[in-house]
């Protein structure tokens, strides 16, 4: 066989080479399908339950339920509260059988160990609101904190704040059950919640430290935390009602 003839054959065996190579290559599979959760959802959704929004914690669901974190978790059988996702669907009603209510708080006198707290003075040149929140107030507060009212309720700021000086003492407005003590709220810095009863919630925020924990029972006049700036630009204390988990003007309510 000459040189030329074993040139030729050994182009045409790279060639069926190549050729084979091409037709038994596996076709490459498409990309998984990626589901946006973070919006565009469509579905409505069931009367009790919650759909979680992009920035959304446990903590702040419950808050805007008037509910427990800790309770929203056993509801929803969650192993890491911490872990939940844009689109979940939370319960944040209670089922049927749980038993999670808070009875409503028996009336007592303010705990004469604890430090007395004066109604703060509330700048009279300010417009009350307070006709247009509610007539008849559903439960009666103490104030939590003396100084003066330095802002008052609005659907921006959910509360009323109350100047005062480092360590004063912040106090229980009525009994009731400590359903969050921490920080995990983002523009509240060290935060106490009280639930009183199925209605009504109480929070204390932007506290410097904080005197109670999760779980524990309060009766009203109680000290629960000092005040500070945690997360604010000044030292006060924020102060919210929240009636089925909305937020209401509580200087009605407050005596």
């Amino acid at each position: 066989m000459n040189l030329i003839t074993k040139y030729f054959l050994l182009i045409f065996a790279a060639s069926a080479l190549l050729l084979n190579v091409g037709c038994s290559t596996t076709p490459r599979a498409k990309p998984a399908t990626v589901v946006d959760r973070s919006g565009g959802n469509s579905e409505a959704t069931p009367p009790g339950y919650y759909r979680v929004k992009r920035g959304d914690t446990l903590a702040r669901i419950a808050l805007d339920n008037g509910q427990s974190p800790r309770d929203l978790a056993q509801w929803n059988n969650m192993s890491n509260p911490n872990q939940i996702e844009v689109g979940d669907l939370i319960l944040v009603k209670p089922p049927a059988g749980s038993k999670s209510a808070v009875k409503p708080p028996v009336k007592s006198a303010v705990n004469t160990d604890t430090a007395k707290i004066d109604a703060p003075k509330v700048d009279a040149s300010k417009p009350d609101t307070s006709k247009e929140i509610v007539a008849e107030p559903g439960i009666r507060l103490s104030w939590p904190a003396k100084g003066k009212v330095s802002d008052d309720f609005s659907e921006k700021t959910k509360g009323i704040d109350i100047a005062g000086k480092l360590g004063e003492p912040v106090t229980a407005a009525s009994d009731g059950k400590v359903v969050y003590a921490g920080n995990s709220l983002r523009g509240y810095g060290n935060l106490v919640i009280i639930k009183h009863d199925n209605t009504y919630l109480t929070a204390y925020a932007h506290n410097r430290t904080l005197l109670v924990k999760e779980g524990d029972t309060v009766k009203r006049g109680q000290k629960i935390a000092e005040m500070g700036d945690t997360d604010a630009n000044a030292v006060k204390l924020h102060f919210e009602l929240r009636v089925n988990g909305k937020p209401v003007n509580p200087t009605p309510y407050l005596q």
